[in-house]
Order: structure tokens, then C-alpha cells, then sequence
């Protein structure tokens, strides 16, 4: 079972930066890609940004500039600096991770609350 758990949320003005961490544990193979994406209040839940496990990597145009997604194969962890914030951004962030075993298997964290105030 694999579980992954977020940290690093809160609350931010407007301009100012936050990091997002997320460890995966459990029984872990087969890794495709690791991310994060978000759900605002009343809005689907949105790519932010994804690792793939030879370290392509790909973000939403809203984020391009301001967030970079990086991550620790060897310890499992995805980590998301975002500058610049903006009350636009405020949403729950979600960690993903994509297994690949002749079909995707996708598996999400609780999410961590990102606020950002103007």
C-alpha cells in the first residue's frame, strides 16, 4: 500500500513563497511520475507541476516562472517551491504519484491548504 503525506501549507500574502514537501512510503515500484495539482473552492482539481522519474518535468502555464517541482528518487520525495504567490493560487495541493504497470495507478495524499491574501 502506498501512502503519501504532505506537508508545508498555510497561510501567505500576496508575493511571498511557500514549499511544499511530500514523502511516499509503502510498497513502491514501478514510479512513472510524481506531482502536485490543487482544487480551488467550486473549480475540478488542475495539474501544478510533475516529475517524471527521468526528471522531465512539466508545469501548468499559470505557474510557469513562479514554481519548481523537484524530486529525491532515491528518498521518494517531491518538494514544490513557490514564489511569487498569488491569491489566485489558493487552493489544497495534492501530492500524485503515477505507478506505470502496463496501466497508470494513481495515488493521492489528503492534500495540505494553501491561502494566499491579497
Amino acid at each position: 500500500q502506498v501512502q503519501l503525506v504532505e506537508s508545508g501549507g498555510g497561510l501567505v500574502q500576496a508575493g511571498g513563497s511557500l514549499r511544499l514537501s511530500c514523502a511516499a512510503s509503502g510498497v513502491i515500484f514501478s514510479i512513472n511520475a510524481m506531482g502536485w495539482y490543487r482544487q480551488a473552492p467550486g473549480r475540478q482539481r488542475e495539474l501544478v507541476a510533475t516529475v517524471s522519474s527521468d526528471a522531465t518535468t512539466n508545469y501548468a502555464d499559470s505557474v510557469k516562472g513562479r514554481f519548481t517541482i523537484s524530486r529525491d528518487n532515491a528518498k521518494n520525495t517531491v518538494v514544490l517551491q513557490m514564489n511569487s504567490l498569488k491569491p489566485d493560487d489558493t487552493a489544497v495541493y495534492y501530492c500524485n504519484l503515477n505507478r506505470r504497470i502496463g496501466i497508470d495507478i494513481n495515488y493521492w495524499g489528503k492534500g495540505t491548504s494553501v491561502t494566499v491574501s491579497s
